[in-house]
């Protein structure tokens, strides 16, 4: 999200997103979104999963940002902030899993939903706005995105469906691994407590509040 800022600070001196010096950075962007996608559906590890997720989400907000159009930054802007928020999340989530088994193999944390009821509730909350379920700000923030790229040159809708379609893939493949499955055996798992519920709460709360008023941040 800093290095987002960054290139918005920097979009005066940047060239026109009309000229050939915009392409490789434009391909590379997008490339890293597919890229990143894949690792993520092959990752054992927990945490490193929602660090690709990260990556993937900000090659849309460089690509958009590179276009230099007052959709582009908006939804950009959007989905950086929402993204802050989601991403935060998902590793608080996958903290408090750690805390409890010493361990981020996605292996050794499945059928948590049947001791953490309410932890499962707030990652399926996680999961969906991170996989830009409507009416959420990602979902919002991701169709600006798209649509300033697909006016640019019709072509990326090709790439950016496929990046879609691997995000929601891999968060699913994050959420069923995590949720379902048959519990290990030999697990001493203390249950969740007050202060991680507000945590989580802090979170997905201010997400709430924007969708339901997203032009606080046009």
């Amino acid at each position: 999200k800093l290095g987002g800022y960054g290139i918005i600070r920097v979009l005066p001196i940047c060239p026109p997103p009309n000229t050939t010096l915009i392409y490789p950075f434009m391909m590379l962007a997008l490339w890293g979104i597919i890229m990143t996608s894949l690792i993520g559906l092959r990752q054992p590890d927990l945490k490193a999963l929602i660090a690709y997720s990260s990556v993937g989400h900000m090659g849309l907000v460089i690509s958009a940002t590179l276009i230099q159009t007052h959709w582009g930054l908006s939804g950009a802007m959007l989905l950086m902030i929402a993204h802050g928020l989601t991403s935060s999340a998902l590793f608080c989530l996958a903290n408090m899993n750690y805390e409890r088994t010493h361990s981020r193999a996605l292996l050794l944390l499945q059928g948590a939903q049947i001791i953490f009821p309410l932890m499962a509730a707030w990652w399926i909350i996680a999961s969906l706005t991170n996989m830009a379920l409507p009416p959420t700000i990602n979902f919002m923030g991701e169709l600006l995105i798209l649509t300033t790229l697909m006016n640019w040159c019709p072509l990326t809708i090709i790439i950016t469906a496929i990046g879609t379609t691997l995000t929601a893939a891999y968060t699913l493949y994050m959420f069923l691994s995590t949720q379902h499955g048959k519990l290990p055996h030999g697990l001493s798992l203390p249950p969740m407590m007050t202060r991680e519920h507000l945590l989580l709460a802090l979170h997905m709360i201010p997400l709430i509040l924007i969708t339901m008023k997203p032009n606080l941040l046009f």
